[in-house]
């Protein structure tokens, strides 16, 4: 599911500065290499949520990547606040990335993104009705 099939999160792509649409279609390529690295690897819909790209599993929750004009230097990941996902993420990789609140992962455009790490968050966040009932969401 390289290209992007949804006129509307298509368009969305279109409309981010160059720098900023390759940053997000990077975090955009790791959600989807995740959800296809699973054993019994399942659909990952991609539609636009909120008015940002969102990636939605069945047994997931979703995952919305985005940028705003107010914070040019800044763009985001995002989890749903109700879940326990940040909160985990952070136990895990306090070091490793920025939060905001208990919402989302932010990067500065200059930074590296910690690849390994992130897709970790992803694969919890896609599988996140598989493991919600675990402490630390079994990690």
């Amino acid at each position: 599911m390289d290209e992007i099939i949804d006129p509307i999160a298509a368009e969305k792509f279109r409309s981010y500065p160059d720098p900023i649409k390759s940053k997000l279609l990077f975090l955009r390529q790791l959600i989807l290499e995740v959800a296809s690295e699973f054993e019994d690897s399942f659909e990952v819909e991609e539609t636009l949520k909120w008015g940002e790209p969102g990636y939605v599993s069945k047994t997931g929750s979703t995952i919305r990547i985005g940028w705003k004009v107010k914070d040019p230097e800044y763009y985001a990941m995002y989890f749903n606040c109700r879940t326990v996902l940040v909160e985990t993420f952070k136990e895990m990789f306090r070091e490793q990335f920025h939060f905001e609140g208990n919402r989302a992962i932010v990067f500065n455009v200059n930074d590296e993104v910690p690849v390994i790490e992130l897709k970790r968050c992803i694969s919890l966040s896609l599988n996140y009705h598989r493991v919600k009932h675990l402490p630390m969401l079994g990690v």
